[in-house]
C-alpha cells in the first residue's frame, strides 16, 4: 500500500511538472491522472526524425505558426543531393570494377577486353581506375555531407519554431560619456 502510494505521488508529481494547464473540471479532481501531452517542441526529436531523410524537416514545418511555415521547401533539395550523390557514387564504383577488370585482363592475357579502353595503355587504364576511385570516395563523402546537414539543419531550426520576431524587439546603439571624460556608446535591448 505504502509503495502504491510513493508510485501515486511520484507519477503525480512528474505529471504536473510540465508547465502544461490542466483543464478546469480536472484541477479539483486529485484522484484522476491525466496523461498531459507535451507541449514543448524539441530540437532532439526533430534531428532524430530526420534519420529518415526530410522528417525533422516535416515536424519543424508542422510546429510552426501560420504564417511562418518554411521548413517544407528544403525536402526536394535534401532528396535531390542525396539522390545525386548515391547515384555517382554508384557510377564511378561501377566504372571503377570495369576499369579493374580491364586492366586485370590486359596484365593476365596481353590483349584488350573492352574496346572502348583501346587507345589507352595499362598504364592510361591504371590511371583512370584511380581518378574513378578518387570520384566514388568524393561522392560517398558528400553523401555523409548532405545526410549530415539535413540532421543538423532539422536540429538547428528547430530552436527557431518559436522565436519572437515581433515588431517590439529592439537594439537601439547610442552615444554616451562615461565620467564626463571618455566617450562611449551605449547599447540598450527592449522585450516588450
Amino acid at each position: 500500500m505504502k509503495l502504491l502510494f510513493v508510485l501515486l505521488l511520484f507519477f503525480s508529481s512528474a505529471v504536473l511538472a510540465q508547465e502544461t494547464e490542466l483543464p478546469e473540471k480536472f484541477k479539483n479532481d486529485s484522484t484522476l491522472m491525466l496523461k498531459v501531452k507535451d507541449t514543448v517542441h524539441s530540437p532532439r526529436k526533430a534531428a532524430l526524425l530526420s534519420l529518415a531523410p526530410g522528417g525533422g524537416q516535416i515536424y519543424n514545418h508542422i510546429a510552426m505558426p501560420k504564417g511562418k511555415k518554411k521548413a517544407f521547401w528544403k525536402i526536394p533539395i535534401i532528396y535531390a543531393g542525396l539522390g545525386f550523390t548515391g547515384y555517382k557514387a554508384i557510377q564511378n564504383q561501377l566504372l571503377q570494377k570495369e576499369l579493374k577488370e580491364e586492366f586485370m585482363f590486359r596484365e593476365e592475357n596481353g590483349e584488350i577486353n573492352l574496346q572502348k579502353y583501346a587507345q589507352y595503355d595499362a598504364q592510361g587504364v591504371l590511371t583512370l581506375f584511380e581518378e574513378a576511385r578518387r570520384s566514388r570516395d568524393l561522392m560517398i563523402f558528400a553523401f555523409i555531407a548532405v545526410y549530415g546537414l539535413n540532421i543538423l539543419d532539422a536540429h538547428v531550426e528547430a530552436h527557431f519554431v518559436n522565436f519572437d520576431i515581433s515588431r517590439d524587439l529592439s537594439i537601439s546603439l547610442s552615444p554616451r560619456m562615461h565620467d564626463f571624460r571618455t566617450p562611449g556608446l551605449a547599447l540598450s535591448f527592449n522585450f516588450r
